[in-house]
């Protein structure tokens, strides 16, 4: 069934009922839509776009910071047959600009927050963008552009009926960069309705279950968690802001049952709670049954310490890419908590092997790279064959991260392909690094990365944020490090923040760039 199909027939089912909640703290807002409001406003939308010339095939971008209109703009755009392009909110002008470009997108939809940025690229866009429709106060809109609030008022809230099958393209989601430039991911209407089946099949929502979405909404992880609580018409709540006190008071105040996290929020919550930042006997959160989180390796630490606050808690970790329509290909499992640390194992109707470098199957226990095989696998790189061609072989995903399996058959991520640390001819695996440093009482995120050597080839670098209140030394981390290999010893210490992305992957490429060439002041004596 169409995603666009089933929002239909849960505004038939639960039209009175609650689907979405906004809640923006700064603001002290709270807004509320029905299934049937949303429903409508998706016809609406639809309707809109088919009058301005968006037919079947064409691409739409969308542009905009979480928000209770976001959703309802995405199945309004899929409705029509054209293409949704999600784009992430932190892309800056020419980002924006190239991914714009090579969806040649008809109609751009952008929030307030954008309107300097679309401004600088306007007369680029103008060479192929024929409308642009404004989320945002009537006193900010730009000339240029039509208001979203007057644009959908004026259309009745009924589906278009545009003819559109399961195999047809439904997508475009641009990876997240954090290797290089960002991709054009293809996605079919089979791909997203594959999404909502498995994290369903995992997850076990039912239509009491009350979903909190943090992380970005133009993400396929953030999404695709919502969609288990969509396919069975249960409610989710959009939080605008990840201060440990508001997402706690979200999931007292709204009844969340599932909350997905990731690892950096997770840390905030532990340390908040620690230092007593929070009072959790403040907060209703009995019914919060299940926390997962992903997007990145999690430490074995960070659950440890976890599940001594919340021992009650189901846990689970996910293990996907935009590439296979966000998270699920592995999966740990909500059963398998003796393996924390693990990816898990092949999620629901998929299928892994561990290869090596001329892809064949490698034994168990070996370091070799992921693939996944599965129906959210993506169609293609949009107008990018070279790159279609070197990631999908015979139907199986290369995933560019390297893995093992173990001999129970759970996968283990060792780190990111291009991330692999070669010094005097060894492999170091910063995640393996990551971990261990991560145990230490006085770190609150840690990157790893290598930096060039002229003598070993490459060095690992650990940067390093300290817990607030808290001193670290140089001297302190190298002899925290002696019970690690000499091989795997950081060479190098920098005392500095983290660059996550807003999905919590570490920004390694903004780090390696900026301490580049900058040996003197950190080097371990």
């Amino acid at each position: 069934m169409l995603i666009t199909e089933i929002l239909a027939r849960n505004a038939r089912m639960y039209g009175n009922e609650s689907a979405l909640v906004e809640r923006d703290p700064v603001r002290d807002r709270r807004l509320e839509m029905t299934w049937k409001a949303f429903d409508d406003r998706a016809n609406q939308m639809a309707q809109a776009l088919t009058k301005r010339g968006v037919q079947k095939g064409d691409r739409v971008v969308h542009l905009m910071m979480n928000c209770i209109e976001w959703l309802p703009a995405y199945f309004g755009i899929l409705r029509t047959g054209a293409l949704a392009v999600p784009l992430n909110f932190r892309f800056v002008e020419k980002t924006i600009l190239r991914c714009a470009t090579t969806a040649r997108a008809k109609v751009f939809i952008f929030g307030e927050e954008f309107i300097d940025r679309v401004n600088a690229i306007k007369t680029a866009l103008d060479q192929f963008v024929e409308t642009y429709v404004f989320i945002g106060p009537e006193s900010l809109c730009p000339a240029y552009a039509e208001r979203f609030e007057e644009v959908l008022a004026a259309e009745a809230p009924v589906d278009p009926a545009v003819a559109i099958n399961l195999r047809d393209d439904a997508a475009l989601y641009f990876t997240s960069g954090t290797t290089g430039r960002p991709k054009a991911t293809l996605l079919t209407h089979r791909n997203l309705e594959f999404a909502c089946v498995i994290e369903n099949q995992h997850h076990h929502q039912s239509h009491t279950d009350n979903f909190l979405c943090i992380p970005p909404l133009y993400h396929t992880g953030a999404k695709m968690h919502w969609f288990g609580n969509f396919i069975v018409g249960a409610k989710a709540v959009i939080l605008k802001g990840v201060e440990p006190k508001w997402i706690l008071e979200a999931i007292s105040e709204e009844k969340i049952t599932v909350v997905w996290l990731l690892v950096p929020w997770a840390l905030d919550i532990i340390f908040a709670v620690e230092n007593k930042d929070v009072d959790l006997d403040h907060y209703q959160l009995d019914q919060w049954r299940l926390m997962h989180i992903g997007a990145q390796p999690v430490p074995p630490s960070l659950i440890k310490e976890w599940q001594k606050i919340f021992p009650h808690h189901q846990y689970d970790t996910n293990y996907g890419l935009t590439e296979s329509t966000g998270p699920g290909c592995v999966h740990l499992g909500m059963e398998n908590m003796h393996k924390v640390g693990a990816i898990g194992v092949p999620g629901f109707d998929w299928e892994i092997k561990i290869v090596g470098s001329s892809q064949e199957v490698i034994p168990r226990g070996e370091i070799g790279e992921l693939m996944v095989k599965g129906p959210g696998v993506m169609k293609e790189y949009y107008k990018n064959p070279g790159a279609t061609q070197e990631t999908l072989v015979d139907g199986w995903l290369l995933t560019g991260d390297m893995a093992r399996q173990d001999e129970d058959g759970f996968i283990w991520l060792v780190d990111r392909k291009k991330d692999v640390i070669i010094t005097g001819g060894e492999n170091i695996y910063p995640v393996d690094i990551e971990d261990f440093l991560q145990t230490h009482p006085k770190i609150k995120d840690v990157g790893v990365i290598g930096l060039p050597s002229l003598r070993l080839g490459e060095i690992a670098t650990a940067v390093i944020k300290v817990k607030p209140g808290q001193e670290l030394t140089i001297k302190e981390m190298d002899e925290f490090c002696q019970s690690l290999p000499r091989y795997k010893r950081p060479r190098r210490f920098i005392f500095d923040e983290v660059p996550r992305n807003p999905t919590g992957k570490i920004e390694k490429p903004k780090l390696r760039k900026k301490y580049a060439g900058r040996t003197e002041s950190f080097k371990v004596q």
